[in-house]
């Protein structure tokens, strides 16, 4: 072989060799570092079979005998709705029975193959109500609750005697109809692209109060655990087509609903008008515009917390 060729020869090794070398080296770290963190992971709240796997639900301890029931749901990707929900809770529990359900994918839930329409996700998050024998309740949520919430009233009405919406998502919004690109999103999380992406941004829980170390570190164990598994690609993939089965979902007329929005320089143009525009269909509600950023009850628990309290003792 000459001369020429043998250089040409080294420098493809080279080139393919490098990338092959620190994708073996990011794999090896990422399954380290997920088993150091399995074994780092504290258990919290209760496994509920819900069609041959476990749901992990969270009941507040702290509320008085014969309080109000508030269920809550996490919006899309909360990697830990109980610990996301917490300082909401703490805000709540003293007069209220709070339930935080962590639906399959999320939390310490499991994973399942089941297709995540809001169809599915509102009749297992009711089947494990149904099996802790919850039965009447508020029903409250975040972002993409706002849809999953519809479809739940939708079946359930009965049920339920209020809404109240943490900057929920509206049938219609700008966007919607959208699909994430998220192929081969699992295989960059297998191979450990994600978790060394991951340690070069800030953590979404950095700087907040009601957040302690060891609140955020648990938070951060879950992130890397639960993000970009196909459980939760399933689910962004299908959000286009739950929020297309929402268009035709309206709040019924007679439920009382509350709604916070941000108020200030929302992503979405129009939001407020939006969510003013769909409290029109009910006979009592209400919205209030808050500062602050998508995730309100990270900065501003205290006020919806305290909101909520007045809207539901009328």
């Amino acid at each position: 072989m000459n001369k020429p060729a043998k250089i040409a020869l080294l420098s493809l090794a080279v080139v393919v060799g490098i990338p092959t070398l620190g994708l073996i080296a990011t794999t090896t770290v990422n399954a380290i570092a997920t088993a150091s963190e399995n074994a780092e992971l504290r258990p919290y709240g209760q496994l509920v079979p819900v069609d041959g796997k476990n749901m992990n639900v969270v009941v507040s301890e702290d509320a008085p005998d014969e309080s109000e029931t508030i269920v809550v749901l996490p919006g899309l990707g909360t990697a830990s709705p109980a610990l996301d929900f917490a300082p909401l809770v703490r805000e709540l529990d003293d007069d209220f029975r709070v339930v935080v359900v962590e639906p399959f994918g999320y939390g310490l839930s499991d994973q399942t193959d089941a297709p995540r329409t809001s169809a599915a996700i509102a009749g297992e998050v009711h089947e494990a109500l149904q099996t802790l024998g919850i039965d009447r309740y508020v029903l409250a949520g975040h972002s993409i609750a706002g849809i999953y919430g519809l479809e739940y009233l939708s079946r359930f009405r009965d049920e339920v005697t209020a809404f109240v919406g943490i900057d929920t998502s509206v049938p219609g919004q700008p966007g919607s109809e959208e699909s994430a690109p998220l192929e081969g999103m699992d295989a960059l999380k297998q191979l450990g692209i994600l978790r060394l992406l991951a340690s070069f941004t800030p953590g979404a829980y950095d700087g907040l109060a009601d957040y302690d170390d060891d609140a955020r570190r648990q938070l951060a164990i879950l992130s890397n655990r639960n993000t970009m598994t196909p459980t939760l690609i399933d689910e962004a993939t299908r959000t286009p087509e739950n929020f297309a089965a929402a268009r035709s979902q309206t709040f019924p007329r007679d439920l009382p609903v509350l709604v916070f929005v941000v108020g200030t320089d929302p992503e979405i143009p129009g939001w407020v008008k939006l969510h003013e525009a769909q409290l029109t269909q009910v006979d009592h509600g209400e919205l209030v515009p808050l500062d602050g950023g998508h995730y309100l009850h990270h900065t501003k628990s205290a006020e919806i917390a305290a909101k909520t309290r007045e809207f539901l003792g009328r």
